[in-house]
């Protein structure tokens, strides 16, 4: 009972501090997502719940034309803004399913927003979105089970308040709009999410991530 007790205090400790130094777990892949995505040489990007931009910002510095999906109007409008001044961005204020079916990217790109849909469904449709030898990237979100997803919880526990400290010094009265999105708990496992990608994207690549993410990188087969 007082282990519990001073774990739970720990827990709560740990939350007040991370709201003081508040960071992006997704935007934390970035840089890794736009790699993935120069490395396949694509031009023209679909940026699927794009949020305020970042992904696009680091996307059009490498040179591709990005569109950008965002069913929050507010978050949507402040995106747009940032883009201004910049033809080859465009942002849309409309999730995945308000896209145009007849468009096909040479890359698509979707973080933390598919355990936010049907697994396998939204796999099938993300697939076909593709130009023939186009590139799927993933970072999502998977709920913990088993021993190597609680090894990598405890350690994104004690590098979060360092990673905190590091990107967000100073103290903070609120989150940044960026990170103002509404949540929801994913419902598939790590174990879900392969066997889908099996079916639907044969040939994926899935790797867990620290800060409770996973990878998943895809190319199409070329025409």
């Amino acid at each position: 009972m007082i282990v519990k007790v001073i774990i739970m205090a720990l827990l709560s400790h740990l939350a007040r501090f991370n709201q003081r130094h508040p960071w992006s777990h997704n935007d934390h892949y970035g840089r890794w997502i736009a790699d993935q995505v120069a490395a396949s040489g694509a031009r023209h990007v679909l940026d699927v719940g794009c949020g305020t931009g970042n992904l696009a910002a680091l996307l059009r510095h490498r040179g591709a034309t990005v569109t950008g999906l965002e069913p929050d109007p507010a978050t949507a409008r402040a995106a747009a803004e940032r883009f201004t001044d910049e033809p080859k961005v465009a942002i849309v204020e409309t999730d995945f399913a308000g896209r145009d079916p007849q468009q096909r990217w040479d890359a698509v790109t979707i973080v933390a927003v598919l355990h936010h849909l049907p697994l396998a469904p939204t796999l099938r449709e993300l697939r076909d979105c593709l130009a023939p030898g186009g590139r799927l990237v993933i970072v999502g979100c998977y709920r913990e089970a088993g021993s190597a997803d609680l090894l990598a919880s405890l350690l994104a526990l004690a590098a979060n308040p360092i990673m905190g400290l590091v990107k967000h010094p100073g103290r903070a009265d609120a989150p940044p709009l960026h990170m103002t999105a509404p949540t929801a708990e994913a419902q598939e496992t790590l174990a879900d999410i392969r066997d889908a990608a099996a079916q639907e994207l044969p040939g994926a690549r899935i790797r867990r991530r620290l800060f409770w993410r996973y990878t998943l990188v895809y190319d199409a087969p070329p025409r």
